[in-house]
Formats: C-alpha cells, sequence, structure tokens
C-alpha cells in the first residue's frame, strides 16, 4: 500500500500515497485547530457576557492564541497549495506536457 498511486486526475496524472497522506494529515490538523477555535471564541465570549475584570484580562491571551491558531490555519493551507501545485507539475510532466486536460479522463476512484 505504501507504493499506490491514485490516477484518474484530470489530466491523467497520478498522486504519489505520501502526497495523499500529507494532504490528509493537514487536513487533520486543520480540523483540530479549528476546533479549538470554536472552543476559545466559546470562552471568549463568556468572559465578555460576565465583564468580570479577570474574565476580560483572560480574553486578551485567549484571543492572542485564536489568533495563533488562524495563522497556523493559514499557513497549513498554503502549505496544502503548495504540495498540491507541485505535485499537478510534476504528474503533468509524466503526462501531457501542457497540463491540458484530456479528454475522456477518468474520475479517481476512493479506497
Amino acid at each position: 500500500m505504501e507504493d499506490e498511486t491514485y490516477s484518474g486526475l484530470g489530466n491523467g496524472g497520478e498522486i504519489d500515497t505520501k502526497v495523499v497522506q500529507t494532504f490528509q494529515k493537514n487536513f487533520v490538523q486543520v480540523q483540530n485547530l479549528l476546533d479549538q477555535n470554536r472552543l476559545l471564541i466559546n470562552e471568549i465570549n463568556q468572559n465578555h457576557e460576565t465583564k468580570i475584570p479577570d474574565n476580560l484580562t483572560r480574553n486578551v491571551g485567549l484571543i492572542r492564541e485564536l489568533n495563533n491558531n488562524i495563522r497556523r490555519v493559514v499557513d497549513l493551507y498554503a502549505d496544502l497549495s503548495t504540495s498540491y501545485t507541485k505535485s499537478m507539475d510534476a504528474s503533468s510532466s509524466d503526462g501531457d506536457s501542457n497540463g491540458a486536460m484530456k479528454s475522456g479522463g477518468n474520475k479517481r476512484n476512493r479506497p
């Protein structure tokens, strides 16, 4: 299964399993960060509603953590975009040199 490839992309290329695993890993990280952000936002809102000075002070740190998480999500999506572009460039250089979509392209079969 390590050497498995997914064929039938729009340009007839193949994606290495390592690329797919990288995508999956990054998407899991993104989802975890988004879940954490949801919890942070809920806590920030609750603290804001109480108007208790200590809670409002705590929000400063929570908002910083939220901003850092958002930066990490943006970075992960940028990495995904770069990885995808590189994998498409590699697969198009193996097949059609201009990367044009071939007619009658197969759809990817999901495992």
